[in-house]
């Protein structure tokens, strides 16, 4: 690649940057291995502060409402805590 590759403008434009309060829930739980208790992940990850639809969440309050103790898989504690703050469009830092 040359030089001139590296500074050519992307091929997509991607719009405007609109800020988004909270991680993305996949990026938290790839910071952890699995299995894992849900004392741990709390102790680990709990004060980090989630994208929900209902605006941001702090996920150690989101885990008190998980009934589940132990995630095999990162996709099932991803599983367990969708269930809990449910799916749908994250509102934007200024709505």
């Amino acid at each position: 690649m040359s030089d001139e590759d590296e500074e050519a403008e992307p091929a997509v434009s991607l719009g405007d940057h609109t800020p988004v309060e909270g991680a993305p829930l996949a990026r938290v739980s790839s910071r952890l291995t699995w299995p894992k208790e849900k004392s741990e992940v709390d102790r680990l990850e709990g004060e980090s502060v989630i994208r929900t639809p209902e605006g941001p969440r702090e996920l150690s309050a989101v885990l008190e409402e998980v009934d589940e103790t132990y995630f095999q898989r990162h996709q099932e504690f991803e599983t367990n805590v969708r269930d809990v703050i449910g799916t749908g469009p994250i509102p934007t830092a200024d709505e």
